[in-house]
C-alpha cells in the first residue's frame, strides 16, 4: 500500500508502469520468507537480511524492473497511454526508493533491520510502532480508496478532473504516517524516560526500552534491564507513568551452565542471541540425561497476548552437549552436526 500510494503521488506521470513497479518493489524485499523452506532456523538466520540491506536492494531492485520488462514484453509493449513510454532507468531509481520505503517501515517495529549488510550484522530499530498497526493500514487505504469515491461522484455531477488522479490523497496518506511516527516517536521517549527515573526492587536500571501496543500509541511494554534481573511492566506515557496496573513481572538471570553455554555456541543460538535485546534461557532436564534450552526474548513477551510461541527458540542436547534438534515454536529441524556447527 505505500508503494502504491507513492506512485500516485506523481511518479506515474513521469514514465509509464511507475506505480506496478513501485507496489512490486516495496514488498519485494519480503522475498526472503523463502528461506523458511530450508527450515525455521535458516529463514531466521537470513529474514530482513540481505534484501532487506541497501546494497542488496540495488539487485531486488533490478529483478523487480526485470519482471516488469518481461510482463511488458509479453504483452505486446502495451501501457495504458501510448504518448507515456517506460523509462527503465527512472523505474530502477523509483524501484530502489519503493525497497527503501519497505526498509524504513520495518525499522520503525521493534524486531528491526540490517541495512548496512553486509559490512555489518548490527541490528537497528525504532521501536515506535506495532508490526501490525490499523491506524498505518487506514492511513494507506484511505489514500488509496477514497480518491476512487470522489471520482464516481464527479463523473455522475459531470465535474471534469483537475491533476493526476488521486494525487493528493496518496501525498495527504504519506504526509500522515511521518506525522504519526512523529507522535509515536515522542511518546516512545516519554516512556523510556519514565522507565529510566525509577529505581526496581532497590536497583537502578541498565537500560531500558519501551515497546508499543498495536491500538494505542500511548500504552508501552517497558523491558528494564538491572544487574541481577530483567523487569517488564506496562507504562503510560501520556501521565507518564510505570506499572499503573501493578502488575510488573521480574524475571532473574539465571546462572550459566554447560547445557546454556553449549546450546548459545549452537548455529540457532549465534544468531538468536545476535538478535536478540532482552535473551533470556529456560533450560530443561529431559529422562534421557539430554537438554532442552529455550530461548527468549522479552521485548516480545506481551502480558497476554501469547507472542512468547511464536519467536521462542530451542536447542536440544543429547547428555554430552550436541545438537540434536533446534528451531522455533513448533517447527524444529532435527541436525546430526556437532554444537557450533551451521
Amino acid at each position: 500500500m505505500t508503494g502504491a500510494c507513492l506512485g500516485r503521488t506523481g511518479l506515474n506521470r513521469k514514465t509509464a508502469l511507475a506505480t506496478a513497479t513501485v507496489t512490486l518493489a516495496a514488498e519485494a524485499p519480503d522475498i526472503d520468507v523463502l528461506g523458511n523452506f530450508k527450515g525455521s532456523v535458516f529463514g531466521f538466520a537470513h529474514h530482513r537480511g540481505f534484501t532487506h540491506s541497501f546494497l542488496g536492494l540495488v539487485l531486488v531492485s533490478g529483478a523487480v524492473v526485470g519482471l516488469v520488462y518481461a510482463i511488458w514484453r509479453l504483452r505486446g509493449r502495451k501501457t495504458r497511454d501510448p504518448n507515456l513510454p517506460p523509462r527503465w532507468g527512472l523505474l530502477f531509481f523509483y524501484a530502489y526508493l519503493a525497497g527503501l520505503t519497505h526498509i524504513l517501515l520495518d525499522f520503525t517495529n521493534g524486531y528491526g533491520v540490517r541495512p548496512f549488510w553486509p559490512f555489518s550484522e548490527k541490528w537497528y530499530a525504532w521501536d515506535i510502532v506495532f508490526i501490525a498497526d490499523p491506524i498505518i493500514w487506514g492511513l494507506l487505504i484511505a489514500g488509496l480508496v477514497v480518491p476512487g469515491f470522489f471520482s464516481l461522484i464527479n463523473d455522475e455531477i459531470g465535474v471534469r478532473r483537475k491533476g493526476p488522479a488521486g494525487r493528493l490523497a496518496a501525498t495527504l496518506a504519506l504526509l500522515g504516517l511521518v506525522v504519526l511516527w512523529g507522535v509515536r516517536d515522542y511518546e516512545h521517549r516519554r516512556a523510556i524516560h519514565a522507565l529510566e527515573a525509577r529505581t526496581y526492587e532497590g536497583m537502578d536500571p541498565i537500560r531500558a526500552s519501551a515497546y508499543p501496543y498495536w491500538w494505542n500509541p500511548f500504552q508501552w511494554l517497558g523491558v528494564i534491564e538491572t544487574s541481577n534481573f530483567y523487569a517488564d511492566t506496562l507504562v503510560d506515557s501520556l501521565t507518564p507513568e510505570v506499572d499503573p496496573d501493578g502488575r510488573m513481572q521480574l524475571h532473574y538471570k539465571p546462572e550459566e551452565s554447560p547445557a546454556t553455554l553449549a546450546a548459545k555456541r549452537s548455529y540457532l543460538g549465534r544468531v538468536y542471541l545476535d538478535w536478540a535485546k532482552y535473551p533470556v534461557t529456560e533450560t530443561e532436564v529431559m529422562e534421557s540425561g539430554g537438554y532442552v534450552v529455550r530461548l527468549r526474548d522479552l521485548r516480545f513477551e506481551y502480558p497476554g497476548r501469547g507472542g512468547r510461541g511464536i519467536l521462542e527458540a530451542g536447542v536440544e542436547l543429547d547428555r554430552n552437549l550436541n545438537v540434536v534438534s533446534e528451531g522455533f515454536g513448533s517447527h524444529w529441524q532435527r541436525t546430526a552436526k556437532g554444537p557450533g556447527e551451521p
